[in-house]
């Protein structure tokens, strides 16, 4: 079952090596993730699955990362030594394609373009290993990517992870990494948009109310205008944990450089079935 969810954002300049002191100005965010991290270590599941917007994304389909292993690192930030290499779970991930199979939905291992782990997986990997860098050596992950798909297709397929995560018997912990709107200030990286604070708002409330399914409900055509990053992950996430009663928590929202970084943590109370 999933014992713990989490949201989280994944600017780059978090990492100190990258940041070099500009960091400080997202504490909180900083903060955060040190505490996920060592609840996830104490949590102590079986694999971590990370659905992320910054592996290999197609309009029409959901790519899950194949193979038996990974590696990643910061080169494309000239930080090529803070690294990270994981082991994937091929019998999740199996189980996972054999289900989006029998029910027609496109998702699968094909049409790898680049095997090297993302930023946006990266980063949670880093908090995590800073926290124990020998956890991570006997843990399994599943790292699936985004699609152009309708976001109410992110929460169906959240449901078929959820069926293949319970036909094996799994303790999981899902960690959805994104960013918010990317347009919140006139002097950050992609400007101003009115429609930026406004998704930002939008994803705090959601996340107070309690109901991850709201996001599936969320007008696509006005989150293209607010330059969102996150909404297709944690919209996996939430079909995810539609068949769970649990309890969201926003533990921090920060937007210094025109980008919003949210942190949210989801404790999960039982099936509702059972």
């Amino acid at each position: 079952m999933i014992k713990k969810a989490y949201i989280v954002p994944h600017p780059p300049l978090i990492i100190p090596e990258i940041g070099q002191g500009q960091e400080k100005g997202i504490q909180d965010t900083i903060d955060n993730y040190k505490k996920y991290a060592k609840e996830i270590v104490e949590l102590n599941p079986d694999t971590i699955i990370i659905t992320t917007p910054h592996s290999i994304m197609y309009s029409d389909y959901f790519h899950i990362s194949p193979g038996s292993s990974a590696y990643g690192d910061f080169s494309n930030f000239m930080t090529p030594q803070v690294r990270a290499e994981v082991n994937y779970d091929t019998e999740l991930i199996n189980k996972l394609t054999e289900i989006a199979d029998k029910n027609y939905m496109p998702a699968g291992t094909l049409g790898e373009r680049n095997p090297n782990l993302d930023h946006a997986t990266l980063i949670p990997l880093y908090f995590i290993n800073q926290e124990n860098p020998e956890f991570l050596k006997d843990k399994k992950i599943v790292r699936i990517g985004l699609s152009g798909l309708p976001l109410k297709k992110h929460f169906e397929f959240g449901k078929e992870i959820s069926e293949a995560i319970d036909d094996i018997n799994r303790d999981i912990v899902f960690i959805a990494s994104g960013d918010l709107s990317h347009v919140l200030k006139a002097d950050g990286p992609y400007g101003f948009k009115k429609e930026g604070p406004i998704f930002d708002e939008m994803f705090t409330k959601t996340i107070k109310n309690g109901d991850l399914s709201e996001f599936a409900q969320y007008d696509e055509e006005f989150c293209d205008k607010a330059a969102e990053c996150g909404l297709r992950s944690f919209t996996i996430l939430a079909g995810a944990l539609d068949n769970y009663n649990y309890q969201t928590q926003l533990d921090s929202y920060e937007g210094p450089f025109g980008v919003g970084y949210g942190c949210a943590q989801i404790e999960i109370k039982e099936k509702k079935n059972e």
